[in-house]
């Protein structure tokens, strides 16, 4: 199990031993884990078995009980299969919960494009009103699930095998890099290859954790008229910012390069996760190559 799997599991436990007002919803995925606290509160921590929809719908109804439902599985599952249940239970009827998913697109890629899910973010996103957080270390996803808790919010927290070193707990963009030929965003786990691939560049570096809502202040105080460029890295399906780019710098003239999981093919081999990252440009070399093209060098 990857350390920010294993420190979501240990911190949700702690949240549902402390607040009686939280309850967890699972469908089989982490049950084991979570069995201690399922023995100490059996009503509030509750597995439906491998029936996704239910999962959602549970969490949704125990959310319009008075609850602050934590609602757990793979992305496939929580927001593809059962996107009609967040889209209606969740977002129609305005109740507040956090979905929280492991497994990003394809850290289980030799279970197959069943258990692979780079369009998850894209989905939450055609839906108004929920806040997205992709942490890229443990101890982001630590700290942004018990930001998630209090509230009525919507808040999808997608959680990944893949991890940076080091933690960056700011919020909003980071700027880690100061430039002048373009900004290159990173988002989440794809930081540690995005400052490989930019060493020795002139450009500016932000990282984000929190996608959703977009920090356009953020990103329109590392543009100038000098560094209209912008090159968007984020691990799951490319230029699913892209629009908040463009809004963002809508009276700015810029270039944006989107880069993540492809778009114009499926990648149908197993393999590894680095297998999968070289064949979707997501690994050192391959970004650094695509930021020198776009920037000219």
């Amino acid at each position: 199990m990857s350390p920010m799997r294993e420190t979501f599991l240990e911190t949700a436990e702690q949240i549902v031993d402390a607040d009686p007002d939280v309850a967890i919803v699972l469908a089989d995925i982490s049950a084991a884990q979570l069995a201690g606290a399922a023995r100490r509160h059996p009503d509030r921590v509750i597995n439906v078995g491998i029936r996704e929809q239910l999962l959602v719908s549970t969490g949704a109804g125990l959310a319009l009980a008075g609850l602050r439902p934590i609602v757990h599985t793979f992305p496939s599952f929580l927001v593809e299969r059962a996107f009609e249940q967040v889209k209606l239970d969740f977002s129609h009827q305005e109740a507040g919960g956090v979905l929280v998913s492991w497994g990003a697109s394809y850290d289980m890629s030799t279970a197959g494009r069943t258990h692979q899910s780079p369009g998850d973010v894209a989905l939450i996103d055609s839906l108004p009103g929920w806040t997205v957080h992709v942490p890229g270390h443990p101890e982001e996803a630590r700290r942004l699930l018990l930001e998630s808790v209090p509230g009525d919010g919507r808040v999808y927290l997608r959680l990944s095998a893949q991890e940076n070193a080091a933690a960056h707990l700011g919020v909003g963009f980071t700027r880690l890099r100061h430039g002048t030929r373009g900004v290159v965003v990173a988002v989440g786990p794809v930081l540690d290859r995005v400052l490989r691939a930019t060493a020795g560049l002139d450009v500016t570096v932000l990282y984000a954790s929190t996608i959703r809502p977009f920090d356009a202040a953020g990103l329109r105080s590392a543009v100038s008229a000098a560094t209209a460029d912008v090159v968007l890295v984020e691990p799951y399906l490319a230029g699913t910012s892209a629009h908040q780019v463009a809004e963002a710098l809508a009276d700015v003239p810029h270039r944006l390069r989107s880069l993540g999981v492809r778009r114009d093919a499926e990648v149908r081999s197993y393999g590894s996760i680095a297998d999968h990252d070289l064949a979707h440009g997501l690994d050192a070399g391959s970004l650094r190559l695509s930021i020198r093209q776009f920037l000219g060098e």
